[in-house]
């Protein structure tokens, strides 16, 4: 693979890239076991990170590690106030009213049933008991429809509240990175094949649907620190790639200490 300055990214032959996806996408199959499945994704990850690519400009935004505020722009704090997202009853809530009156560690996951989103949500409700005595709210947002929001909290009994944003608006408005060699990396690999000997499981009937397929499934997610106060935004991490999840140590040193 060519190298790439940082205002470049690379792009995939789409035929190419298509079959290596749909591959990937078909490794798990109910007749083989675990194993298996695991070996077969292994080999066509492999194969995507050696496809050939040819170079396209683009505007590159790195990932970013904790900071104090401001760690956000007036103009990015605009578009935040004007994004809506919905509870699982269908409310439709300002995103920055769930900050506005408290502090809170905001999770975004890159969709509902991705499963490194589902160790991220784990993760970070191990440490909600650390959140609630600091009077801090837990709250993960995935792009998506409420229907599918749903679908996550009851299997994955994530306790803290959970938001579907069907517009993507959010990430947009933080400029979340997007892309296929995003998604499929190799440590992203290598962390599914160590979750599914966890015990985790995508949820391959979300992960499908046809939204998440054509904008959700590409574009990562981040966490971020905020409130009270609707622009007070004190720590933010930009995933650079499926499951880069920050050190848990980050966010509660940003959130509780």
């Amino acid at each position: 693979m060519m190298a790439c300055s940082p205002s470049t990214t690379l792009v995939p032959n789409s035929l190419h890239l298509n079959k290596t996806i749909t591959q990937c996408r078909l490794h798990v199959h109910p007749t083989l076991s675990l194993n298996r499945n695991l070996r077969i994704y292994s080999k066509n990850l492999l194969k995507l990170s050696t496809t050939q690519y040819h170079v396209t400009h683009m505007p590159f935004v790195a990932a970013s590690a904790g900071v104090e505020s401001p760690v956000l722009s007036e103009d990015t704090t605009s578009l935040l106030d004007s994004v809506k997202v919905f509870d699982l009853n269908g409310n439709g809530v300002p995103i920055s009213d769930l900050w506005k009156d408290r502090k809170a560690v905001v999770a975004f996951a890159r969709h509902f049933g991705c499963v490194l989103c589902r160790k991220r949500a784990d993760y970070l409700a191990s440490k909600k008991d650390v959140m609630d005595a600091s009077g801090v709210a837990l709250v993960l947002i995935g792009p998506g429809s409420i229907d599918q929001a749903k679908a996550f909290a009851e299997q994955s009994k994530f306790e803290g509240e959970i938001y579907a944003d069907p517009t993507h608006s959010s990430y947009e408005a933080l400029q979340f990175v997007s892309g296929v060699l995003t998604t499929f990396t190799p440590n992203a690999g290598l962390k599914i094949i160590q979750l599914y000997l966890e015990g985790y499981r995508q949820d391959w009937k979300l992960s499908f649907e046809k939204d998440t397929v054509t904008r959700g499934g590409w574009k990562q997610g981040g966490i971020i620190v905020s409130g009270p106060g609707k622009n007070n935004i004190s720590y933010l991490h930009r995933d650079k790639e499926a499951g880069d999840d920050p050190e848990i140590e980050d966010i509660l040193k940003a959130c509780c200490s």
